[in-house]
């Protein structure tokens, strides 16, 4: 179809829809939601006067975030039935996610676990404002509240992530460090090697969906996590193989079982050693690990 062919409303859903996408998947943290979410935005979009539009991005927006905010709530009774610790879907991202320092650091799995925190109301506000800059009026229009609410839903919830924040900035070159150590641990069954690396702390949160073997609960300690983890992954049947990559604009190991994609591994690093592991084996959720998932925050 020639670009002239392609009427208004469509190409303004396409010039936006990675941002649209990005919204939805930092609200929501799953990216098959996401996608539904765009769907829905745009069957309300066709429908929509264009003539009196004076911002068509914030409006896209909005209907985004209602949207996101009825799929939020409808995924939290479904989490009520999910099999362990639940964790956000990776993403394998393009170059351009990792060297956006703001896009990365929102994107990462270990501050959409903060986020999982939250209220709907508060994640909505926090991700349009924080990662979007979006106003505080929009803001208003897309979650029903005055622009007073939402500056002190802002507040409450900018508060509540940042005590949750590691207490140190961490570069991606200090993630990639720890990611290394973590790689030759696994590849060599090196449980001082892993030692070294882990924050005495350290949580171990393993996503199986139910589907496969995984932690049903968080693991805590240094001995306990190098125990679990090397010894779970002794265990499994046939040849173990580790990757790096860069999931959600971060550096990530992706693991491989005979040649086949088993699971996804990102890290929180605090004071640069591990504080938290993240490890996703749902197959449900890791399909969006064998392509790169174009991801902005459109500013």
């Amino acid at each position: 179809m020639s670009e002239q062919a392609v009427d208004p409303a469509t190409r303004t859903f396409l010039t936006y829809r990675n941002l649209l996408f990005t919204v939805a998947y930092e609200m929501l943290g799953s990216a098959a939601d996401a996608e539904d979410v765009l769907q829905e935005t745009w069957l309300r979009w066709v429908n929509v006067d264009l003539a009196p539009i004076r911002d068509q991005r914030a409006y896209l927006i909005r209907i985004a975030t209602r949207q996101a905010l009825n799929r939020m709530r409808d995924m939290r009774r479904r989490r009520e039935k999910y099999v362990g610790p639940w964790l956000p879907e990776p993403l394998l991202t393009t170059p351009d996610v990792a060297e956006d320092v703001e896009l990365a650091e929102s994107m990462s799995i270990a501050l959409m676990l903060v986020l999982e925190t939250l209220s709907p109301n508060e994640r909505a506000v926090f991700v349009l404002r924080e990662a979007f800059a979006v106003g505080y009026d929009e803001i208003a229009a897309a979650v029903g509240r005055s622009p007073a609410a939402v500056r002190q839903i802002a507040h409450r919830a900018r508060r509540h992530v940042d005590a949750r924040r590691p207490r140190y900035p961490v570069s991606a070159a200090q993630t990639r460090a720890a990611l290394q150590s973590l790689q030759h641990a696994i590849e060599t069954g090196d449980p001082q090697r892993l030692l070294d690396v882990l924050s005495p702390g350290v949580v171990l949160v393993g996503d199986g969906g139910g589907v496969k073997h995984a932690t049903l609960r968080p693991v805590v300690g240094a001995d306990k996590v190098a125990r679990m983890f090397l010894g779970g992954l002794g265990k499994v049947p046939g040849r173990i193989t580790v990757r790096p990559a860069v999931v959600n604009g971060g550096p990530a190991l992706v693991v491989h079982l005979d040649g086949e994609i088993d699971g996804v591994l990102t890290i929180r690093v605090d004071d640069a050693l591990i504080a938290g592991l993240y490890y996703v084996r749902n197959p449900c959720k890791l399909t969006r690990v064998r392509t790169q998932t174009p991801l902005t925050l459109g500013r």
